[in-house]
């Protein structure tokens, strides 16, 4: 795996600079994972980073495109199967059956729900954030209201994980790339 390949690749089909930072943190959480269960954090970062490579020119058909993207690039159909297992239910019926592949699943939103935490601190920073600071904003249904906590919370069950403990691994993922996924902030 060449990230530097894959990071081309997601260029070739994505410009958005919010993409792009969506794609770093899912990047950065999927290794923090990989180290957590003792597999290749490179291998499970770049799956990670190209999670949503069909989405910006297919939001409307996102993951109907990913695979033949993917295959064209050379990943092989296990690496397509855990990308286009992150949409399960909700975009794709391939299900996440791998541990890679529900981390990805539960990464996914969890990743923008911290990151929408992190840019109403005062700090916008994701180094200051503690647990507490995501879990009272996760009960408030008007707070990224477009943040799936359903999913989440199928992904945190199905790694086995509680909810709390995948919220801050997550946050710890983030704060080692917080310069990099624009979570920084004034810290």
């Amino acid at each position: 795996m060449d990230r530097n390949a894959a990071l081309t690749l997601w260029h070739e089909h994505n410009d958005d600079d919010s993409l792009l930072k969506h794609a770093l943190s899912v990047e950065a959480a999927m290794k923090h994972f990989a180290r957590r269960y003792g597999q290749d954090p490179e291998y499970w970062g770049i799956v990670g980073l190209l999670h949503d490579i069909d989405y910006q020119k297919h939001p409307e058909e996102h993951l109907q495109h990913a695979g033949a993207i993917l295959k064209a690039a050379g990943y092989d159909d296990a690496f397509i199967h855990a990308v286009e297992s992150h949409g399960w239910g909700l975009c794709s019926s391939v299900e996440p059956v791998s541990v890679m592949e529900k981390a990805l699943f539960a990464a996914d939103e969890l990743t923008g729900f911290i990151a929408a935490c992190a840019y109403v601190r005062p700090s916008k920073s994701v180094l200051d954030m503690e647990l507490r600071s995501v879990k009272k904003k996760w009960g408030s249904a008007a707070f990224a209201a477009g943040v799936r906590r359903d999913i989440i919370e199928k992904g945190a069950a199905m790694l086995g994980m509680p909810l709390d403990e995948l919220i801050e691994e997550t946050i710890q993922a983030l704060r080692i790339e917080a310069d990099a996924v624009g979570l920084k902030g004034a810290l």
